[in-house]
């Protein structure tokens, strides 16, 4: 196919020595099938802040750092060079959390270099060698069900040990391959620690892949992982190899009604924006 322009850099380079084809287009970014010399990859080509049409909630900026204080105090302001630099931060997140994600031991895509808006990555790929689906798009048994939820499960445990909650975890952006669930799509990933809102981003994430998993082994839905997990993070006991129970003992004192019907509509809303993005994505 003929060479995007934001890729031609790399081929000059020799970084890439051919562009297969285009594997999909999305709202943040393009997403190219590339060799490497032996090795087939593909290529995130993350688009120019002003084709970009995603929402950068601040729940999820919050508690990221930005190690530039020039840069701090720019993002900090309404101007376009500060809005720029935010848009840069939201990219440099995803790869960042890919590296760290990696080192310890999460099913991700093994990143191999950003360069210009580029992110190179291994490509996920089915037993047949093509482009691994997304679980959406799979039927499953009762027995595959659940080996692939509980191999989720720990790769968010991992997650969690290594500080980061993915925020946006659903059946559309996990791929299957021969080993089972790889996590992709991690702009939005938050700071566990430092983030107010990881905890209830921790249990969506988790109860979205309940929910998934569930729809072939109704068991599932009867766990609650995400408030186990998060209670051993808080005491300090959560480490990548712990066993749960996906049991949680929840306190029978009266919840403040208020509050809690303000989790929910922040839910609701979060929820609704995915799903039109997913649509969006969809038509694309």
């Amino acid at each position: 196919m003929k060479i995007p322009k934001r890729l031609q850099p790399l081929v000059d380079d020799g970084m890439i020595d051919e562009v297969i084809a285009q594997l999909m287009s999305g709202k943040e970014a393009q997403v190219y099938i590339v060799r490497c010399g032996e090795n087939i990859r593909c290529a995130k080509v993350y688009k120019e802040a002003n084709q970009r049409s995603f929402k950068q909630a601040v729940q999820y900026q919050e508690g990221r750092k930005v190690r530039n204080s020039r840069r701090a105090r720019a993002m900090s302001k309404k101007t376009r060079y500060g809005q720029k630099e935010q848009e840069n931060a939201w990219v440099s997140a995803e790869v960042d959390a890919l590296y760290q994600l990696s080192r310890a031991g999460v099913r991700v895509p093994q990143p191999r270099g950003f360069i210009d808006g580029v992110l190179l990555m291994d490509l996920i790929q089915d037993a047949d060698g093509h482009a691994a689906p997304r679980l959406d798009d799979v039927e499953l048994t009762a027995e595959q069900a659940r080996e692939y939820h509980s191999q989720v499960i720990g790769d968010i445990v991992r997650m969690l040990c290594a500080g980061l909650v993915h925020g946006d975890l659903s059946e559309f952006n996990v791929l299957l391959d021969e080993q089972g669930p790889v996590i992709i799509d991690l702009p939005q990933a938050v700071n566990a620690a430092s983030n107010n809102s990881a905890a209830m981003m921790l249990e969506r994430d988790v109860n979205n892949m309940r929910a998934y998993f569930g729809r072939f082994a109704p068991e599932l839905l009867a766990t609650d992982y995400a408030k186990e997990m998060w209670q051993l993070y808080e005491d300090g006991d959560l480490h990548p190899e712990i066993t749960l129970t996906g049991l949680f003992e929840h306190d029978s004192v009266n919840a403040d009604i208020a509050e809690l019907m303000a989790v929910i509509d922040a839910a609701r809303e979060e929820e609704e924006d995915r799903l039109a993005r997913e649509r969006a994505n969809d038509e694309d």
